[in-house]
């Protein structure tokens, strides 16, 4: 669902930018009125108080049932941010003297190369490419286990 919200929220906001900026269309014909619409326009018209000027858009408006992280992507995504970077990590090639940074939430994070483990930046033995973590979020393990709960168990 939050997908949809992610591919809609850059029209959105551009419509309703144009929709405070541009003055009232005149009628349209009955032919233009009989042309089926874009998806994107059916997502306008189903969503016309996010049109107007006179608020800004919050995330009640787009999806009312939204709580905690799709909460808070949703509310980065209305400001223009990302909240949750999943994209490939690109960069320059890393190497000893300056590795690739690889930015988590958490303390650790699986990248494309079978690097080994360690605080110290470590080698790839497929491409001989040089990582460093660095953790951008509070840390802690991301599947909720931290080393310190390894007595709980």
């Amino acid at each position: 669902m939050w997908r949809r919200v992610q591919t809609l929220a850059p029209a959105l906001r551009r419509a309703a930018a144009t929709a405070t900026a541009a003055p009232p269309a005149p009628a349209a014909s009955s032919a233009a009125r009989a042309a089926p619409l874009s998806s994107a326009a059916a997502a306008f018209r189903r969503t016309s108080p996010l049109l107007s000027g006179d608020k800004s858009v919050t995330v009640e408006d787009v999806m009312p049932i939204a709580t905690g992280l799709e909460r808070e992507e949703l509310e980065a995504e209305l400001q223009g941010k990302k909240r949750f970077d999943m994209d490939p990590t690109v960069g320059p090639f890393g190497t000893k003297e300056e590795p690739a940074v690889i930015e988590s939430y958490y303390n650790k994070r699986i990248v494309g190369c079978p690097g080994g483990e360690g605080d110290e930046p470590h080698e790839c033995p497929v491409c001989s490419q040089y990582f460093v973590l660095k953790v951008i979020g509070d840390g802690g393990d991301p599947d909720g286990h931290d080393d310190d709960d390894d007595a709980h168990h």
